[in-house]
């Protein structure tokens, strides 16, 4: 009992010494107890037949009917493949950032590093709905540059944007191209930190540059890489909603429709708030047991997890 009070009164003396930072953590603590933490008590739609009219409390209740409509739906198989695919998809371009990042290190020209760290970054500030518009111009089959390829050829141009089949290859490899600049800046950073007389003890020992990426740059990459991957995988479902839904069209339908566009259609064009709600905490639930499984993989076949 005494070891308690003693440990409460040294806690509480650390907190006095560090208050004024304590005292920086409370608008953030404010900002996250209004719009992170109060709306979750809407989770309740999820469970009943919510009426406007009636609110969250009036509403009567009706258990897991929402979540069996969803798992006997036509849509939940589809929805739910479309989003692993594109998912995986993504995951497996997960190294590119970190290749890049390592091939920026081993440049020695100072002004073309600059240049080509420039390069790689602008395309991350093109916002979403301009990104989209120049892929639809560039992808047109009559008027882009696929298009006039095709005629130079005297061929017939295939209408990418409008096929089932590509469209999960586009929407990936657009997002490399628009992201692995920004991406790579942590691992950039990550390298920044090794010590200069590991290269130096490295050259001395006779080791080749590829020796120095293998055994000084790549593993002081892997806790980063592993905490970034382990991040990646517990958002597997959560695919960004802005970049599909602009891009589907009634052609790609197929292999478009993913959870979050599925969500968004339901919720608030056909305003089932309460089926939309159970679908998007089947969601979350999911992505968030995913996190933990993959955390504790983590943990136990290496040192680096997020807890």
């Amino acid at each position: 009992m005494k070891s308690d009070v003693a440990g409460f009164r040294r806690t509480l003396g650390q907190i006095h010494r560090n208050r004024g930072l304590y005292l920086l953590l409370v608008p953030a603590v404010i900002l996250s107890l209004l719009f992170a933490y109060k709306p979750m008590y809407g989770v309740l739609i999820a469970f009943k037949d919510y009426s406007p009219a009636l609110g969250i409390d009036g509403s009567p209740w009706v258990g897991l009917k929402h979540f069996e409509k969803f798992f006997h739906s036509y849509q939940f198989s589809t929805t739910i493949k479309n989003t692993i695919i594109i998912s995986l998809y993504s995951i497996a371009t997960f190294p590119i950032p970190i290749v890049l990042a390592l091939m920026v290190n081993q440049m020695r020209a100072n002004r073309f590093r600059r240049f080509f760290q420039t390069v790689s970054y602008v395309p991350h500030f093109i916002s979403t709905v301009v990104m989209v518009g120049l892929m639809l111009i560039l992808l047109s089959p009559s008027t882009g540059l696929v298009g006039n390829l095709y005629k130079l050829f005297g061929g017939d141009a295939p209408d990418l944007i409008g096929s089932a089949g590509w469209f999960s290859s586009i929407y990936v490899w657009s997002d490399v191209w628009q992201h692995v600049g920004w991406d790579s800046i942590i691992y950039i950073a990550a390298l920044s930190t090794v010590d200069p007389s590991l290269y130096e003890a490295a050259t001395v020992d006779g080791a080749s540059r590829w020796h120095k990426i293998r055994y000084i740059d790549i593993p002081m990459l892997m806790p980063t890489a592993i905490t970034l991957l382990i991040l990646r995988v517990g958002g597997l479902l959560g695919v960004g909603f802005e970049k599909v839904y602009l891009m589907q069209n009634d052609l790609n339908i197929p292999a478009s429709e993913i959870l979050s566009t599925y969500i968004y259609k339901i919720g608030l064009l056909s305003s089932q708030y309460s089926f939309s709600s159970a679908v998007n905490l089947f969601n979350t639930v999911i992505n968030f047991l995913l996190l933990i499984l993959v955390n504790q993989i983590s943990k136990k076949y290496s040192e680096n997890s997020l807890w």
